[in-house]
């Protein structure tokens, strides 16, 4: 009976040793690799103003945007902005010092001169992939700012690329893309870690977070406040039309709004309160822009107009405004040897997306010389000729009760008189002699119009499924197949 019962309490400790290992195996400890990406805030709040209201109405028709990382990080090819963070997930050249690092890192200004810089191109990249709206990086955490600001010497417009006619890359960027119609976002860090206000060079860096104790130095925070909301106002007053300010960096807030989401993060959070006071940022943005969308990302209120989960889709629907940004390589920023997704992968997010009640930001970063990677811009083309067919079923359209079935999920037109059926097929599934779906069944006596090729189809109903019979010179590739009709 003892060697019994000894042998129970063995193995009942080596299955609670094996249940710890599989715990910190799918949930790592904070900081871990993944210690960049942003947690979703977990409430939403309706803006009042109409403008707000109306632009957002606007910003949900759009679906599909491109958000461009583009900094002194292309240089070399690597992660923008974290590898100068002090923080325990972060990899970076064990043979320097971290202050030579920070020295070498912050340098690369001096190296990045994209003598290639064409935003036309660009622009027709992004349309050409059905892409409706633009956010663009003018300043990333690094501090390096990529438009012509009078704050800072620290901008692309003071390096290299000074005498370039199109050293205010920023504002050439938005006109490219102003002139191809698309709605127009600026992306802000709010942290700066060159600026002498957030990083003070007087202490270390011990993380992302600044780096001294504000309530004993006011004078230093309130100059970052001032800087912060300069450099703001410069993007709202001198770059044309705004849609969007992107406000990335969510640790900068003020103390009572940090709950588990941001602690979840990995870093530490200080004692004091990093409140640049949004508000004041805000009003005076819409001061220039009427009915701009603030996205404060992350830090749940007013502020943050439509919420943005990070490299990651939703489980379910969400009934409020929301974009999932995710990139197209596995990297935000241009990296060496990258390893872009398949365009059919992209067009599944993208269907998936829509379908929950989101948008699609998708990440491309141009190399240092101001180039897109070909292999990027052939991966748009293959979304945008999949969209052109087929945007029906993605643009202006919004939420249904019964939006998912398997690989079909279906939207509704924003009038609710036409329901859309999207399959997300699999390898050859387009030679299949039919699909189906449950649920959201057309009207009896109804067409039911097959978007690839603006035909009707044979349709019935067996038993509680929908089938729908398809026509036998269908592309074999096609990624998804998209059906219109008319429901009860």
């Amino acid at each position: 009976m003892l060697f019994s019962i000894h042998n129970k309490w063995s193995f009942f400790k080596l299955l609670i040793a094996v249940l710890v290992l599989l715990f910190l195996l799918i949930f790592p400890k904070r900081g871990s690799a993944q210690g960049n990406l942003h947690q979703q805030s977990s409430t939403y709040e309706w803006p009042a103003d109409p403008l707000v209201k109306a632009r957002l109405d606007k910003w949900q028709d759009q679906k599909f945007g491109m958000i461009i990382h583009w900094g002194i990080y292309a240089v070399p090819g690597i992660i923008e902005s974290w590898s100068v963070c002090s923080e325990d997930w972060i990899e970076r050249d064990s043979t320097k010092s971290y202050d030579d690092y920070k020295k070498w890192y912050f340098g690369l200004s001096k190296d990045f001169n994209p003598v290639k810089f064409d935003p036309s191109v660009w622009a027709k990249a992004g349309k050409d992939a059905g892409m409706k709206y633009l956010v663009f990086t003018t300043k990333h955490h690094d501090g390096f700012a990529m438009f012509d600001t009078k704050t800072s010497d620290y901008s692309i417009a003071k390096g290299p690329f000074a005498g370039n006619p199109k050293k205010d890359v920023a504002k050439y960027v938005f006109d490219a893309f102003r002139k191809e119609g698309f709605m127009i976002g600026a992306y802000f860090s709010k942290p700066d870690w060159h600026s002498e206000y957030y990083w003070w060079p007087k202490y270390a860096t011990a993380d992302r977070n600044n780096n001294y104790d504000l309530r004993k130095h006011p004078w230093r925070w309130n100059k970052f406040k001032d800087y912060t909301y300069n450099q703001i106002s410069e993007l709202m007053h001198n770059y044309g039309s705004m849609d969007i300010l992107w406000l990335d960096g969510g640790w900068v807030r003020p103390l009572e709004s940090v709950n588990d989401e941001v602690r979840a993060w990995g870093a530490a959070i200080p004692a004091w309160s990093q409140d640049i006071d949004i508000p004041k940022i805000a009003s005076m943005a819409r001061e220039a822009q009427p009915g701009l969308l603030v996205v404060d990302r992350t830090v749940h209120g007013p502020y943050e107009n439509y919420q943005t989960p990070e490299q990651k889709i939703p489980e379910g629907q969400l009934d409020h405004p929301w974009e999932s940004c995710i990139t197209l390589g596995g990297a935000w920023g241009f990296v060496n040897n990258e390893q872009y997704k398949p365009a059919g992968q992209v067009i599944h997010s993208l269907i998936e997306i829509v379908a929950k009640g989101g948008s699609l930001l998708l990440g491309v970063g141009p190399k240092a010389d101001g180039t897109v990677p070909a292999e990027a811009i052939q991966r748009l083309e293959e979304i945008g000729k999949w969209l052109n067919v087929n945007g029906k079923a993605i643009y202006n359209t919004r939420i249904t009760k019964e939006y998912h079935d398997g690989d079909t999920w279906f939207t509704q037109s924003k009038d609710g008189r036409t329901k859309y059926a999207l399959i997300c097929l699999k390898a050859g599934q387009a030679s299949a002699e039919y699909v189906s779906w449950k649920g959201n069944v057309p009207l009896r006596g109804s067409k039911v119009i097959l978007l690839q090729t603006g035909q009707p189809m044979k349709w019935g109903q067996v038993g509680k499924e929908t089938r729908v019979w398809l026509p036998k010179n269908l592309p074999s590739d096609l990624p998804a197949l998209a059906f219109a009709f008319k429901t009860l």
